[in-house]
This record gives structure tokens, C-alpha cells and sequence, in this order.
């Protein structure tokens, strides 16, 4: 009795078109593109163009909030030694710094 009424009920359901799944699928890996992927490749090749532009001498602020001057870098490896003051010089990861400062931030602080 049941199984007959089920059945007659499965028959007159519409089909979904592959079309409208398709066209779903395609803006939602547009919004993807544009919300996710672009700003992320952006600020990467920001943060790319940021440690090549680095010198001796620069003040740079690190991703620990470390305030320094650049007193040594070397161009075979990925670490850069960061003078805090006089007496203490910091070795740190390249990738580490956030940002290069303005000249004479430290002098302000």
C-alpha cells in the first residue's frame, strides 16, 4: 500500500538540469578566485618583492615585534642578524620581517 504511493511519488519528480548545477559550480569558483586566491597571491608577491628590496642598514619590524636595524645579511641563506641596540644583535629568518621602517624610527622610539 505504501510502496505503490512512494513510488508514484518518485516518478513525477523533476529532474534537475546539469546545466544549472554546471553554472552553480563555476560562479561559486569565481567568488573563490576573487575573495581567496587574488588578495593571498597579492600580499605574497608584496611580501616577496619586500625581502629582496632588503639591505644593511634598514630598520625592519618582525612578525615577534622586535624593533632593529640590519647589521648583517647573507645572500646564500635565508637569515639576517638584526641589531636591537648596542649590545644585542638578534639572527633571525628572513621571512620573519614584517615590514621596513621609515629611517630614524628607532631614534623616535
Amino acid at each position: 500500500m505504501f510502496i505503490s504511493q512512494a513510488h508514484a511519488a518518485a516518478e513525477g519528480a523533476p529532474q534537475g538540469g546539469g546545466m544549472q548545477l554546471f553554472i552553480m559550480l563555476a560562479l561559486f569558483a569565481v567568488i573563490f578566485y576573487f575573495m581567496i586566491y587574488r588578495p593571498q597571491s597579492k600580499r605574497v608577491k608584496e611580501h616577496k618583492n619586500l625581502m629582496a628590496s632588503m639591505k644593511k642598514g634598514d630598520e625592519v619590524l618582525t612578525n615577534g615585534g622586535l624593533v632593529g636595524k640590519i647589521t648583517k645579511i647573507a645572500e646564500d641563506n635565508d637569515f639576517i642578524v638584526i641589531a636591537l641596540n648596542n649590545n644585542s644583535e638578534v639572527t633571525i629568518k628572513r621571512d620573519f620581517v614584517t615590514a621596513v621602517l621609515p629611517k630614524g624610527t628607532i631614534q623616535s622610539l
